[in-house]
């Protein structure tokens, strides 16, 4: 009886995932199907390579938008993840327990905050702190900078939780034995604990990098919204994330309501490449995991 509960589990489960997999690719095959036309008539290369959106006119190029997802999801990234790792290690090795039941559910919060409230926060409190800060000519505070500050808050909770529970499951005698051959509590969290929970951290990296890609109605609201191609308003290259843009998220969904004919298909083959950004992102990512475990 135990042998056939255990049998029904195990396909249960297995059915379960091959689920997962059939909507993922149901996905795919519809907007990949809805995007084909544009593909074809106006071309693979030309699309990703075009810098012109107007499809009044046919110009369908979204080259702009694929750098400004590009550029928003980097700087989440370097801004969020060093947060995330630093309270992941915190809660993980540093905190006192009645510290974590208090920082912990915070940080969970965040997870539940609703995207447009973020974007009110943008708007009302960053972009006007980054166009007071940054004296630059053409700088509005909307732009890539407050993207990128808004997006770090975003994926702060998803990095910060799976890091952690990663840095948890290292063995505790890979601890001891360092601190036994005379290494620092930091030296062993760095040199030993990190090393050894590095591919749950990427795996929370890489998850906040799909988080950030995938961000709509937050950057819509404090990104600008500018089809043109990001570029440095002043001689600092840094400027760079003083610049307005649009994302292809944010792009879809702004125009997908009045959106026909070509138009629409273009817009759907908008989704098909975003769907390959993240594959490709997955792709490294596992590949660099792999690559350091050999």
């Amino acid at each position: 009886m135990r042998r056939i509960i255990d049998r029904g589990v195990r396909y249960v489960l297995f059915l379960s995932a091959l689920v997962s997999i059939f909507v993922v690719f149901l996905i795919l095959l519809f907007t990949l199907r809805e995007g084909l036309p544009a593909f074809q008539e106006i071309g693979v290369v030309n699309m990703l390579t075009g810098t012109v959106w107007r499809p009044q006119q046919g110009e369908l190029g979204i080259l702009s938008m694929v750098a400004g997802s590009i550029l928003v999801t980097f700087g989440a990234i370097a801004l969020g993840v060093p947060l995330s790792l630093g309270g992941a290690i915190f809660l993980a090795e540093v905190a006192p327990s009645q510290v974590r039941e208090v920082v912990r559910p915070a940080v969970e919060l965040l997870a539940g905050i609703p995207s447009v409230v973020y974007g009110l926060f943008g708007m009302v409190v960053l972009v006007p702190m980054v166009r007071n800060l940054f004296s630059v000519p053409g700088n509005t505070g909307f732009g890539l900078a407050s993207a990128s500050m808004v997006l770090a808050v975003m994926v702060l909770p998803t990095i910060t939780n799976i890091a952690e529970d990663a840095i948890r499951a290292v063995p505790k005698e890979y601890r001891e034995g360092s601190l036994a051959l005379g290494a620092t509590r930091w030296q062993t969290i760095i040199s030993v604990t990190l090393p050894a929970a590095r591919s749950g951290i990427i795996a929370a990296i890489i998850l906040g990098v799909g988080r950030a890609l995938g961000e709509t109605m937050a950057m819509i609201m404090v990104i600008g919204n500018s089809i043109r191609m990001p570029r440095p308003l002043g001689s600092n290259p840094l400027t760079l994330f003083l610049s307005q843009a649009r994302t292809l998220t944010g792009n879809v969904a702004v125009e997908i309501k009045y959106a026909t004919g070509l138009h629409e298909d273009a817009l759907f083959a908008t989704g098909v490449v975003l769907f390959v950004l993240i594959m490709l992102v997955n792709g490294s990512a596992r590949a660099l995991v792999q690559r350091r475990s050999a």
